[in-house]
């Protein structure tokens, strides 16, 4: 089913212009894009703050556990 699912596909977009394969190229990487960034920006902003803060300032505690707990959480 899949291979035939996947063959189709194959078919029909061998069949496109380049204008719309492009078009077509464009819309998976949205989609891969927005799959990937599912954490809040605000939140990952928020890690790469407090890494930098410490790296600055090395004998300061570097304690974002909750974050990343949340964020697992988030990513889950």
């Amino acid at each position: 089913m899949m291979n035939t699912t996947a063959q189709t596909l194959v078919h029909k977009i061998e069949s496109f212009t380049p204008e719309l394969l492009e078009t077509l190229a464009k819309m998976v990487e949205n989609l891969e894009i927005q799959n990937k960034f599912s954490v809040p920006q605000f939140q990952i902003d928020e890690v790469l703050y407090r890494i930098q803060f410490h790296q600055e300032n090395p004998k300061t505690k570097l304690d974002f556990f909750e974050n990343i707990s949340d964020l697992k959480k988030n990513c889950a």
